[in-house]
């Protein structure tokens, strides 16, 4: 349950980075959005483990 509280963090984080880009038009903030984008896909990722080893074990 840790991992998918880390992920709703990157959400949140994310969504503010994704609003100062398409909002606000700040180019910087779409690297950024980009890499927690990356971030995301890696903790979805770990979990989508977790869940498949515990749903077997």
């Amino acid at each position: 349950m840790e991992k998918f509280k880390a992920l709703q963090e990157l959400i949140a984080s994310a969504e503010k980075e994704a609003t100062a880009f398409y909002e606000k038009g700040n180019k910087a903030a779409g690297t950024r959005l980009r890499n927690a984008m990356q971030e995301l896909k890696v903790a979805a990722t770990d979990i989508r483990k977790e869940v498949t080893e515990k749903k077997n074990a």
